[in-house]
């Protein structure tokens, strides 16, 4: 296959091993714990071009290029990562994870819990959150050799760690891109997580949690949660234009089986993932959102909280996202101007919903192209990681 010119082409991804015990914030340990990780472009000898991507709820370290030859859909941020791109990997080096508790590598429910003869930890995987995992992230920088980021960037539960970055490790990163993310959540998307939880937790093939020790799983309850939370990510505008009132067959059918084609569409969605995502990994993540509070330890200030950040910050938000309105962005925003930190902040009108972070919209594009930069001395000799 011949990829595209501004692809990184095919990748491998690696696991990186951390043997010393991991303290969590839910006061458990995990004994030890994996990271899958991938890297695109060259780091330079003075460690100054890293980019750090932070994934969302279903993300992964798949962020750009191919893993086959024959693969036809590329990582999940592709239009985004590669030369020449908005984050261009022919002047950075940019590392994509995933995440603890995830389901694709690194150390997650599915994975051998070595206190219980290995067998899957299921629901014994603690509950992680996103200063559990940018604490791995700063961990996996060490072991890399990188001391500080040249930029740390996420969108939705990824903007969060970018957020949670530059409060607990101010000096480790110059450049921090919030997107499409919230300070916290409120109680109306904690709500919606309940609902996506309960239709798991309700699921008799969920069995408490063991499911694959019981040669199971919850498809029911995976597809009804990923249904709940796929409307919340589009828009009503967006839903509008790709479906309308459209039936799959021009008849009314009177029945309860799929008729109109937002139904089919909805149900194709939850059953794809269903069958790559991994079910008490989804509790892990939806908790880990309804968690997230930087200002909780600063006494419920966010201004308090960002006050000793040291980075250059910018902040992009969509005009037609509902789930993390451009209202919440701006209380970030807010609370950085009142500390007098430098940010620049974009509200970009886009169609999409909250899932306009994944597609690249020109200005959008643009604007992260350019608080990027890319100097020139960014282009040293190259270094191998390790």
């Amino acid at each position: 296959m011949s990829f595209p010119a501004d692809s990184v082409g095919l990748v491998t991804p690696k696991k990186f091993s951390f043997e010393e015990p991991l303290e969590l914030e839910c006061d458990r340990i995990l004994p030890r714990f994996d990271l899958m990780v991938e890297t695109y472009g060259e780091l330079n000898a003075d460690q100054s071009n890293a980019i750090l991507i932070c994934h969302a709820l279903s993300g992964h370290h798949h962020a750009a290029g191919y893993h086959h030859e024959d693969d036809k859909k590329p990582g999940w941020w592709d239009a985004c990562i590669g030369p020449g791109k908005a984050i261009d990997t022919s002047k950075f080096f940019v590392v994509a994870l995933n995440n603890i508790g995830g389901c694709s590598g690194s150390t997650g429910p599915i994975s051998p819990n070595p206190e219980n003869e290995n067998r899957p930890y299921g629901p014994d995987f603690p509950l992680v959150t996103v200063r559990d995992w940018v604490k791995t992230q700063a961990m996996l920088s060490d072991r890399m050799g990188i001391t500080q980021w040249y930029a740390v960037i996420g969108g939705s539960l990824g903007g969060m760690q970018a957020l949670q970055w530059s409060v607990d490790y101010p000096d480790r990163l110059q450049k921090c891109v919030i997107i499409a993310s919230t300070p916290k959540l409120s109680a109306q998307n904690i709500a919606f997580n309940e609902v996506a939880r309960q239709s798991i937790l309700s699921d008799p093939d969920f069995h408490n949690g063991r499911y694959l020790e019981n040669d199971s799983y919850p498809k029911r309850g995976l597809i009804l949660a990923r249904m709940v939370g796929h409307i919340t990510y589009l828009s009503e505008e967006a839903m509008k234009q790709k479906f309308g009132r459209d039936l799959k067959s021009g008849n009314f059918m009177y029945g309860f089986d799929v008729e109109f084609q937002v139904e089919s569409y909805l149900r194709y969605q939850g059953e794809q993932f269903s069958r790559n995502f991994d079910a008490n990994t989804y509790l892990i993540m939806t908790k880990a959102l309804d968690y997230f509070d930087p200002s909780r330890e600063y006494e419920q200030s966010l201004k308090k909280a960002m006050e000793h950040t040291q980075c250059k910050f910018l902040v992009v938000s969509f005009t037609t996202d509902w789930r993390f309105t451009p209202e919440r962005s701006q209380e970030i925003v807010d609370a950085l101007i009142s500390n007098h930190k430098p940010v620049s902040y974009l509200d970009i009108d886009a169609e999409q919903g909250h899932d306009s972070f994944l597609f690249p919209i020109p200005l959008y594009v643009k604007s992260l192209r350019a608080f990027l930069g890319g100097q020139e001395h960014l282009k040293a000799t190259p270094q191998e990681v390790v």
